[in-house]
């Protein structure tokens, strides 16, 4: 039996599965559960971690700690008593903010549909408890209606889940991480509890119109529903203990399997803080990690490269009031604790609720740059039917959701098994049906062999399996795709030195392959040792190159998403020049359509100016420290709150004057043009710079001896 096998021989996903559900034993909320950043639960969680990674074996087990904002979710229970006589009692999910109760306190309760500044109208909510409907995953985060209500003087705000997360059933409680101030409280309810509030507010609304109607049914639409039901109060009680704790400590807990030929490390990593009891995520991942160390273990694997799982803590929160609140303890542990890890970690394998099937077809998402090893790789597996029925696929790039994309800025190439296309995100993500239930024993399975295999696979390598020219082909992409003919020579310029690196990088990335291949043929260890000494600097080169073209390549737009550094301009422009000219014609509607496409201008529509504002320059000019991974990755912003609200009163005018508006519009194009050329300028010298950084490579790798690499002898 080969080493391979013998390891997989060893895998016991029993074992795996058994820890997971061991590890939802300490909660803060001993009813929901929460393992929350900071917390005593999150430690004690951490505490099992590290005597657990000494029992099978790993070495320099480490708690590496690190400061950020604590968070203690006690409790949060309403209680309510109907127009019958019948109490019902509300266990409400908890958002990241401060509030507590000595005990049972009344408030008035009042609906405010989904809380726009709209909602608001005429209603006073000072002291009270402000409900609302919200569909974080396709309208907008809960972080605006919260600090909405905190501005009207609501007592807290309780957030419905109106779909968009929890959906496999109207009890369904959801979670997110607030991205908003800790001082504007916010909890959350069950569709299935805030219809008993509803009801009882209809039936108001029904006895003040002398029972003519059937209290279900005497509205026509969901608008006038809410407009009336907003007229209305319900007496409640609530007890709650939420505390944000800032400059609490915090641990992300490491082991190791030490390496023999090389003091490069290959890393793996998953998250031990949860909502809930957060079975898949990330009870499962974390398990499967130490599962496969286990194995490994067990079987007798000696690596090449030093292995090093890594528990983080803080994946799902970690830091008050920033849009990036999420990964705190990936950032921490790359970029504070270990930033010598940058430049020696030559992959991170991430893992994400892995327990489950998220589709027919798995997927391994990864860097641009080790997509064709990835593929290679996977090309190599037999996928079983009963876990994938249409076999694995490989993605890129790296998305912002999980901790990956905090150790890819770090310079580290990461890999995530894909978890964020399938239906599970919409039923069960962040509530408590993820749990025990939606375990699926195949695919745990295969996804422990797979990732085994793939550590074996990246550890018999002597040079990171980059091929830049994947990522340049993406940049050129995406210029080809929104070209815009004002910037044609200094996008034609950037178009052709895009093809010079691409041929380079292919080059270089053929010499890799070679490389890495004909290590593979040597079978003594002092010869493997010596070959991999020879390559060492052109390793360390490699990756330098890697973290250069995240520092130059990898910008964010206001919804997360990872794009290139031209293309918010691009995508403003056009949506700016669709605004010009429905203004041009008269028509209001479809250039406010086209504005609400604008950077994160569709919050100008819904929310108070200060809404707006607080959200908007918490991104743009808090301190480094505060914005984590996401600092510095959004470039430019176009603030439009003025010409919204002014388009808005226009549409009311009978003929309306829209001179001004229009000007305004072309000032902002203008503003979005010399952005756009800015970008392609700046594109342009990061590429020549990315350029000259692989030619050296490729004349250090194909010359005899390697003579040109610093450090060799």
């Amino acid at each position: 039996m080969n080493i391979e096998d013998s390891c997989i021989s060893c895998i016991d996903t029993d074992w795996s599965y058994q820890l997971a559900r061991r590890m939802e034993k300490e909660k803060t909320n001993p009813v929901l559960g929460y393992r929350t950043a900071g917390s005593a639960a999150e430690t004690a969680t951490g505490d099992m971690l590290y005597r657990e990674m000494k029992a099978i074996g790993l070495t320099d087990v480490t708690r590496d700690t690190f400061s950020l904002d604590g968070w203690e979710f006690e409790k949060a229970v309403l209680k309510f008593t109907d127009d019958d006589g019948q109490e019902h009692t509300f266990q409400m999910g908890g958002y990241q903010t401060n509030f507590e109760t000595d005990g049972f306190e009344d408030y008035e309760l009042v609906y405010l549909g989904k809380g726009t500044a709209a909602d608001y109208e005429g209603i006073n909510v000072k002291g009270k408890l402000v409900m609302v409907e919200i569909n974080q995953r396709d309208e907008w985060w809960i972080s605006f209606p919260v600090y909405q209500a905190y501005l009207r003087g609501a007592a807290a705000l309780i957030a419905v889940q109106a779909n968009g997360y929890g959906e496999i059933a109207e009890s369904a409680l959801n979670a997110q991480d607030i991205a908003g101030p800790d001082f504007a409280p916010a909890f959350s309810l069950s569709q299935a509890d805030a219809r008993i509030l509803k009801r009882s507010l209809r039936n108001k609304i029904s006895a003040c119109e002398d029972n003519t109607t059937d209290s279900e049914d005497i509205h026509n639409t969901l608008e006038q529903d809410a407009a009336l039901l907003r007229r209305f109060s319900l007496k409640v009680s609530l007890d709650a203990r939420s505390r944000v704790i800032p400059d609490t400590a915090a641990g992300n807990i490491t082991g190791k399997i030490q390496g023999t030929e090389t003091d490069s490390m290959i890393l793996l990593s998953a998250h031990y803080d949860s909502y809930f009891d957060g079975f898949q995520d990330d009870n499962a991942a974390v398990a499967m990690m130490l599962g496969i160390a286990r194995a490994l273990i067990k079987g007798g694997y000696k690596p090449a490269h030093t292995l090093v799982f890594c528990a983080m803590a803080a994946e799902e929160w970690g830091i008050i009031d920033s849009k990036y609140d999420w990964s705190t303890g990936a950032y921490n542990q790359v970029f504070r604790v270990h930033p010598d890890w940058q430049g020696k970690v030559i992959a991170d394998l991430n893992f994400e609720l892995p327990a489950h099937a998220h589709n027919t077809q798995d997927a391994i998402r990864c860097t641009y740059e080790y997509a064709d090893f990835i593929r290679q790789f996977t090309d190599s597996l037999t996928v079983p039917k009963e876990a994938y029925p249409d076999g694995i696929t490989v993605l890129s790039p790296i998305e912002t959701w999980s901790d990956d994309f905090s150790m890819a800025i770090a310079g580290i190439p990461s890999t995530v098994n894909d978890f964020s296309a399938g239906p599970f995100m919409q039923n069960y993500y962040h509530s408590q049906y993820d749990n025990q239930d939606v375990y699926q024993e195949a695919v745990y399975q295969f996804h422990h062999e797979c990732y085994l295999k793939l550590i074996m696979t990246i550890d018999r390598l002597v040079l990171p399996p980059m091929n830049f020219s994947n990522t340049m082909n993406a940049v050129a992409d995406s210029i080809r795709e929104n070209a815009l003919s004002f910037a044609d020579p200094e996008q034609n310029s950037l178009l052709r030195n895009l093809q010079t690196i691409i041929a380079s990088a292919e080059n270089i990335y053929e010499k890799i392959c070679q490389i890495n291949a004909e290590y593979a043929t040597l079978s003594d260890s002092d010869a493997r040792i010596a070959f991999r000494h020879k390559w060492e600097s052109a390793g360390l080169e490699l990756l330098k190159i890697f973290r250069k073209t995240q520092d130059y390549l990898v910008r964010l737009n206001w919804q997360d998403e990872v794009i290139f550094p031209q293309e918010a301009a691009s995508k403003n422009i056009r949506q700016l020049e669709k605004a010009s000219r429905a203004l041009s014609e008269g028509n209001i509607t479809d250039a406010l359509k086209a504005l609400y496409r604008v950077d994160n201008n569709m919050y100008a529509f819904l929310f108070d100016e200060e809404v707006y504002y607080h959200f908007t320059e918490y991104i743009l000019h808090q301190p480094k420290d505060r914005l984590m991974w996401g600092a510095g990755r959004i470039m430019h912003h176009e603030n439009l709150y003025g010409i919204v609200q002014k388009l808005k009163q226009r549409m009311e005018e009978e003929t309306p004057e829209l001179d001004s508006e229009i000007r305004r519009l072309e000032a902002a194009l203008r503003r979005q043009k010399a952005y756009y050329r800015d970008d392609i300028r700046y594109l342009n010298t990061s590429v020549n710079k990315l350029s000259a950084m692989l030619d050296n490579i490729y004349k250090n790798i194909t010359t005899p001896g390697n003579s040109n690499i610093p450090g060799n002898k």
